[in-house]
């Protein structure tokens, strides 16, 4: 993805961000203020201003309605030039799992994208080597809060996550941006159709020692397995090679702590946080 062009789309994205303050602070309105009237958290209207998080067209129209700049951030959303938000190796990936009925997820390593807060995401991205440049990184945080979506859908994927006790013990970007990140698993661990369990340390035998892994179910219930190694990614369909991950994530879900289990260790974590 050529440097160049992936600048020219986080300066488009800070330029409709600098807009929205302008017309928020002519109308009147802390950051709080508007984020009270379009019912969203105040930091998502702070990562928009500061283009670390691209506006979509339907919050658009929204903002537009409620400042009266006569669809003015609709149109300059509508021709922002198209991101390149996503590896190209994991484009497909993506786009199955934006149509997604249901996701079992396992990670040892890092928390699942799908559960990362943005102070935690920026963390991850600033640790690749060779680093990435700001406008890059920003690139990619927005690509990565943008497919958490599909968790606020009106029929979200049925979700399944098992995550290594290593992970919530890192202290990936401070202490911080941990506790932000243990809260949100906390609150996340509550929502209907979404489960997450902890894997503890100290088992003596365990079914993901391979690695991470993801399977999928298609709106068509086709079955969809996908991994991701240091340069590249496999995104396998077979029956008998999606059946073998889907046989180890089953395995993995009787090793790791029970939902209520893991509920009570991320509490205990958040009080020693």
């Amino acid at each position: 993805m050529p440097p160049k062009k992936r600048k020219k789309n986080a300066s488009a994205m800070r330029m409709v961000g600098q807009m929205l303050a302008n017309y928020r602070r002519s109308a009147g309105l802390t950051q709080q203020a508007l984020a009270e009237r379009m019912c969203l958290d105040e930091e998502t209207i702070a990562s928009i201003e500061q283009g670390r998080r691209p506006l979509k067209s339907d919050l658009a129209a929204r903002l537009d309605e409620v400042l009266d700049t006569k669809g003015t951030l609709a149109v300059a959303v509508e021709h922002l030039p198209e991101m390149d938000k996503y590896p190209l190796w994991a484009e497909e990936f993506i786009d199955r799992e934006q149509e997604a009925v249901a996701i079992d997820w396992f990670e040892n390593q890092v928390l699942p994208g799908l559960l990362q807060t943005e102070e935690y995401a920026r963390a991850v991205f600033r640790s690749k080597e060779p680093p990435l440049d700001v406008d890059e990184l920003e690139v990619q945080v927005a690509g990565r809060l943008d497919r958490q979506d599909i968790l606020q859908r009106r029929c979200p994927p049925s979700a399944s996550f098992v995550i290594s006790e290593a992970v919530l013990l890192d202290r990936l970007g401070g202490d911080l941006v941990r506790r932000e990140q243990l809260r949100r698993l906390r609150q996340d661990a509550d929502l209907p159709g979404l489960s997450i369990q902890i894997m503890p340390l100290g088992r003596e035998t365990h079914a993901g020692l391979n690695g991470p892994f993801i399977v999928l179910e298609t709106p068509d219930n086709e079955s969809l397995g996908y991994m991701e190694t240091q340069r590249g990614s496999m995104l396998v369909s077979e029956a008998h090679e999606v059946s073998i991950l889907s046989r180890q994530y089953a395995m993995l879900r009787t090793q790791a702590l029970n939902i209520e289990e893991s509920r009570s260790l991320l509490d205990r974590l958040l009080g020693e946080a």
